[in-house]
């Protein structure tokens, strides 16, 4: 047998919860990514795909439909239309009565992007 046997160290797999923990102490950390990297025994490609992944779990978590109810329609709030939809930063879209539902599909999928 050969006197000089290398050790290798065998790293266990994050689970998600514990990448998107990583990911989320990068970003608070204020560090650069190859500081941080180095402290943690990170390879740069792997905090990248951790942090991609934690972007995508987010944007899904944003993209996300809520049932909604409407009970004692106000007219006064809606006006003329028939659904408004609030967005952060006080933007609004507002669709009217009688509306064209295949260019709502349009706004929609233009929105998602």
């Amino acid at each position: 047998m050969d006197d000089q046997a290398q050790v290798v160290e065998v790293r266990r797999r994050r689970t998600r919860a514990e990448a998107e923990q990583v990911a989320g102490e990068y970003e608070a950390s204020g560090l650069s990514r190859v500081e941080f990297c180095r402290k943690h025994g990170l390879s740069l490609a792997t905090l990248a795909r951790y942090r991609k992944r934690q972007g995508q779990s987010e944007a899904v978590a944003e993209r996300r439909w809520l049932a909604v109810e409407v009970a004692g329609a106000n007219t006064t709030l809606l006006g003329s239309s028939g659904l408004v939809v609030a967005l952060p930063g006080g933007r609004r879209i507002e669709v009217g009565r009688g509306f064209d539902a295949h260019t709502l599909v349009q706004l929609l999928s233009v929105l998602e992007r």
